[in-house]
């Protein structure tokens, strides 16, 4: 069944997940909702789970696809010293960090243009060969989906069980510190375990 999912900035692991499994629909025609993984990450840093977050600009009623970035803050700077911090003394920090650091330097416009070039780049740095598109129109019928636009949330009280998705443990940079923190940003996932990714990922995808 295909998936349907809201857009992400840098998606957790099991929003990834998805892309491994079939076909995938992104919503952007729904109304922008406020605090969601639309324009947010969770990393893990030196003291514990670090949510980062695109300041946006937004009206009453206004679309996802039409949510302009705010930049008056210095939110990308801040990212990227939050990301170097968190993640320089991982197994692939070097290998990966470039990939992703114009991100933080370019200014799109529009968080739908953000959230789909880093797509772009993690369906490259991951190898996966994503069959996905984007609404036409809102979907307000899910049948014939599996929809995740609202389950795949920071908020605990909104998240599902998730039958098709396990997340599987793996060495996290500040193990010694923390017990395994599941469902972070896939960049935690990529940083930590580099070219076997795919491979975690996979391992804990139901049918995979």
């Amino acid at each position: 069944m295909t998936a349907l999912l809201s857009t992400a900035f840098f998606p957790n692991v099991q929003y990834m997940s998805k892309f491994l499994v079939g076909k995938v629909v992104i919503e952007k025609y729904e109304t922008y909702p406020k605090q969601t993984y639309r324009n947010r990450c969770n990393i893990l840093s030196a003291n514990g789970v670090l949510p980062l977050s695109v300041p946006v600009q937004k009206n009453y009623h206004t679309l996802t696809k039409d949510i302009r970035i705010d930049y008056s803050e210095m939110w990308q700077r801040n990212h990227l010293t939050a990301l170097k911090s968190a993640y320089k003394n991982s197994a692939f920090y070097d290998y990966y960090f470039y990939k992703f650091e114009r991100f933080f330097e370019k200014k799109e416009v529009f968080l739908i243009d953000l959230n789909e070039n880093v797509l772009q780049t993690l369906f490259a740095v991951l190898k996966i060969d994503a069959d996905y598109s984007y609404t036409t129109d809102y979907i307000f019928d899910s049948t014939g989906y599996t929809d995740f636009r609202e389950s795949i949330s920071p908020k605990p009280s909104k998240n599902r069980p998730d039958e098709a998705f396990v997340p599987k443990p793996y060495t996290q940079v500040f193990c010694d510190r923390f017990d395994f923190v599941p469902n972070l940003s896939i960049l935690d996932l990529i940083f930590n375990v580099g070219p076997e990714s795919k491979d975690l990922l996979a391992s804990g995808v139901g049918g995979i």
